[in-house]
């Protein structure tokens, strides 16, 4: 999956040794995304991916992340691994997903405006062409309620 944001927040690096004795290494960044709405997003990079993915505070990039979740003593926490991304100047082009998707992250576009136009027909209230008696007969005027 495929999203465009903003680097906000560059975290340090974490480094540790796992209980079989193998090391590894895990960088995170925090994202804003764009749109009404903006959105903040961690990612993550994990051993091998730390060397392959650099980003920037302050720069927009195309992140392509995974997503995971695992359970710990009954909890679920769930990871956006990063393992590519390209810088992009343009937030509008919005880190489309392949197939024409829209991306989960951003929210859509305002539709082009349409011309100027009542957004209802003149017509009376029960769809009766304008002048013709034929609905006016069912309204009861003791009420005054629109229908």
């Amino acid at each position: 999956m495929d999203f465009t944001g903003r680097v906000i927040l560059d975290l340090p690096l974490e480094e540790g040794v796992s209980k079989a004795g193998n090391p590894w290494r895990k960088k995170c960044w925090v994202l804003e995304t764009f749109g009404q709405y903006p959105k903040r997003v961690k990612i993550d990079t994990f051993n091998a991916g730390v060397d392959n993915v650099k980003l920037e505070v302050g720069k927009i990039y195309v992140c392509s992340v995974d997503a995971e979740s695992r359970e710990f003593n009954g909890k679920w926490y769930t990871d956006l691994r990063c393992y590519a991304a390209r810088e992009s100047e343009d937030p509008s082009m919005g880190g489309g997903m392949p197939g024409g998707q829209q991306n989960p992250f951003q929210s859509p576009a305002a539709p082009a405006a349409a011309p100027a136009a009542a957004p209802f027909p003149a017509a009376d209230p029960f769809g009766a062409a304008p002048g013709a008696a034929g609905a006016a007969a069912f309204k009861d005027e003791s009420d005054d309620l629109p229908f």
